[in-house]
């Protein structure tokens, strides 16, 4: 197949002009307050109260979310979910001006922090299954594994640059102004966005109650064991291995490398992924497709261990490249089963599902480091959450060999031989 298929559509490429900007003005953002958080407070926990209190409106909303994107029109839905983050962004510039940190005491601003990153959430919650959504509605279905592998490099390279411009620009013009830049990016997905036309409705149930909606996407996501598979190990394996949020950490008081070594350590698992998904254009992970994901999810448990153990500054880059390649073969093969198993009318519901198990988690496992890094201390936390992650693909490899065997060629020969 030609990998360069769905680039050759010029909805798609605007579309990845789009979600770089968002997942980079996003990660940015998550990092500069990360950043600002752990210096007002030098508290490890407060790091995981940032990632609670965006899991928490992120899973409570997030199946309501997937039943009005079904029924939505997509275009206009994704305008909305941008026009949220911007807002949210701009208050973050507010709270971080000179004026606020000198006359506002340090437990309002972070609970002013607290609270945008709450609203983040519910943003969240819809931007995740608006965006798969439109993917399905500019490409033909024959090219859906192309496109999805390049709609997850883009998210990789905006995961590269964002981490690595906050760390710099922090050290460079500071947290208030890097918020603005934030602001800027959000600015540019909407300009562009407005070049991507209005899709059609393809749910053929518009109006169906919301409890019954709900029960039918469940039912799908439980029943498909392809999905509910590939869900439960990435989800599992990324809240137990959620090292990344200690980061502030290792980069201030273990490596002591200062604002610019904390943006290259954010920065190097995202590096790895990209690589690994742009060579994935060229070389697909479609046949054996449990083993791989198996085998990089277990992978990704080693190479946490090995970074929780570090005190070498450029070994601790090396084991987070590493972690970011694996985890790239996980997260394509993840939607490429999810692009290739869900039907049109369905899939509002099926990533408000995903968003649950495996993005929620991102912010769970977050707090989950914090807290275990509370009680435990920081490297004893690391290891932890990476021997878990072992011993996750151990079970799921001995009790689902259904799973284990479980092969994509077939689907994705289906799928080009169609329309």
């Amino acid at each position: 197949m030609d990998p360069y298929a769905a680039l050759r559509f010029k909805e798609f490429n605007i579309f990845l002009l789009v979600r770089f900007a968002m997942v980079f003005a996003w990660s940015m953002q998550f990092i500069v307050i990360e950043w600002q958080v752990y210096s007002m407070t030098k508290d490890p926990l407060s790091l995981g109260i940032i990632g609670l209190m965006e899991v928490i409106p992120a899973v409570s909303t997030a199946l309501f979310a997937g039943h009005i994107v079904d029924q939505k029109e997509k275009r206009n839905l994704l305008v909305k979910c941008i026009l949220g983050f911007s807002v949210i962004s701009f208050g973050l510039f507010i709270l971080s001006l000179p004026s606020i940190l000198v006359q506002w005491d340090t437990q309002t601003i972070l609970y002013g922090i607290y609270f945008l990153v709450f609203l983040g959430g519910v943003v969240r919650a819809f931007l995740g299954p608006t965006i798969f959504s439109l993917i399905a509605l500019i490409v033909p279905k024959k090219i859906y594994p192309n496109a999805a592998t390049w709609s997850s490099t883009t998210w990789q390279m905006a995961s590269v640059l964002g981490p690595a411009l906050a760390g710099f620009s922090i050290s460079l013009i500071g947290v208030h102004w890097s918020m603005c830049l934030i602001f800027g990016f959000s600015v540019f997905a909407l300009i562009f966005l407005s070049q991507i036309s209005k899709k059609p409705i393809l749910n053929p149930k518009i109006g169906e109650p919301i409890l019954q909606s709900l029960k039918e996407g469940l039912k799908f996501v439980f029943g498909t064991k392809a999905i509910f598979g590939a869900l439960t190990l990435d989800m599992i394996a990324v809240l137990f291995g959620g090292a990344v949020a200690l980061l502030p950490i290792y980069a201030q008081d273990i490596l002591h490398v200062g604002a610019e070594g904390f943006g290259i350590l954010r920065a190097a698992p995202a590096v790895g992924a990209a690589l690994m998904m742009f060579g994935s254009t060229r070389f697909p992970l479609h046949k054996n497709a449990g083993k791989k994901l198996l085998l990089a999810v277990f992978g990704f448990g080693i190479c946490i261990i090995v970074f929780g153990l570090s005190t070498s500054f450029w070994l601790s880059v090396v084991a987070l490249f590493l972690s970011g390649g694996v985890d790239g073969v996980s997260m394509i093969i993840r939607q490429t089963i999810l692009q290739l198993k869900t039907p049109d009318n369905m899939r509002g519901r099926v990533a408000s599902v995903n968003s649950m198990f495996v993005g929620s988690s991102n912010e769970l496992g977050a707090f989950e480091s914090g807290l275990t890094a509370k009680l435990m201390g920081t490297v004893t936390a690391v290891v932890f959450g990476g021997t878990m992650t072992l011993l996750t693909v151990g079970i799921t490899a001995f009790v689902s060999p259904t799973f284990r065997e479980l092969d994509l060629q077939k689907d994705v020969e289906e799928h080009e031989a169609g329309d």
